[in-house]
């Protein structure tokens, strides 16, 4: 665990893998999690991962092990928050992965800095206004009951054990109480009604003004690599958030996977892990290079 302070509050991140050098620094994998998540959710990737990538996974504020701040956050303050981490942190050839809120935070926290941003990759997620909201998600949003249900009762974090997946039944027990964890009480679980709260129904939220101004920004990352994995069992990010997606990124590897579900870390575990690896070693520039070299060192010396 490693912490910085932010307006008064310590966020919570991991940064694990190996350490910075003076020629070149190593290339990082930055986690950006969703809701009712934390940075919790990444362990299957990290871990094997951080042998070779610098792995920075945070904990919004709200969430996770970070403070739990009095009042409602909006979208617009957690990008500030991840562009400021970026910033501390000085993260270069970034390889942005991210999930759920993660992408439109992601990627709204990397157009502010895309000179440090080499790759994507994202799992469903949507990163523009939504086209719909899910009858499963309005039910959390009607006046007080909505409150009570998802910030009291912790229903929403309860629910989201069993309707992210659709391989699996249920998670193992140990899992699901480490997911539930930092979400114990009404105060804890604030931020989790908060990201319910500002899903934007209409063009004057400001967070519907924030989507718009990410997705007309997207193309701009058209020329970066990106891995886009799908669970088109979804019912929250559906088929056709990819299909957004793969308008503007027309390059961008694609793989649907037809029986998984929202949470594809979870659901895939055994099936992501190679393609994120594959993807990672075949766009990396620093390592093609190299191989083109011994190649090419190659066939002189066997002239």
């Amino acid at each position: 665990s490693h912490w910085f302070e932010i307006h008064g509050a310590r966020s919570h991140y991991l940064d694990e893998g190996p350490a910075h050098t003076l020629d070149r620094p190593p290339p990082t994998l930055l986690f950006v999690h969703g809701n009712p998540t934390w940075s919790f959710h990444w362990r299957a990737l990290v871990e094997p991962l951080r042998s070779r990538y610098r792995c920075v996974a945070p904990d919004h504020l709200g969430c996770g092990l970070s403070d739990k701040p009095s009042g409602l956050l909006r979208l617009s303050d957690h990008i500030d928050h991840l562009a400021t981490l970026v910033e501390r942190l000085d993260l270069e050839r970034v390889t942005l992965v991210a999930q759920d809120w993660g992408g439109a935070i992601g990627l709204g926290a990397m157009l502010r800095r895309p000179e440090r941003l080499e790759r994507i990759v994202l799992f469903n997620t949507g990163a523009f206004p939504p086209p719909y909201i899910p009858w499963r998600i309005r039910a959390c949003r009607m006046p007080l009951l909505g409150r009570l249900a998802v910030q009291g009762g912790g229903l929403f974090s309860r629910a989201a054990l069993r309707m992210t997946l659709s391989r699996r039944e249920r998670l193992d027990p140990a899992v699901a109480a480490a997911y539930l964890a930092p979400y114990n009480s009404w105060a804890s679980r604030r931020a989790v009604y908060g990201f319910v709260e500002d899903i934007p129904s209409g063009s004057r939220h400001p967070t519907w003004q924030e989507l718009a101004g990410i997705e007309r920004r997207l193309p701009s990352l058209a020329d970066r690599p990106a891995l886009l994995v799908w669970g088109m069992r979804d019912w929250c990010f559906r088929p056709d958030c990819l299909e957004r997606f793969e308008q503007v990124w027309p390059e961008a590897e694609v793989h649907r996977l037809a029986d998984v579900g929202h949470w594809v870390v979870e659901d895939a575990t055994d099936e992501i892990l190679p393609l994120v690896k594959h993807f990672l070693t075949n766009t990396n520039s620093s390592l093609i290079a190299t191989e083109h070299t011994e190649i090419t060192e190659a066939k002189t010396l066997n002239t």
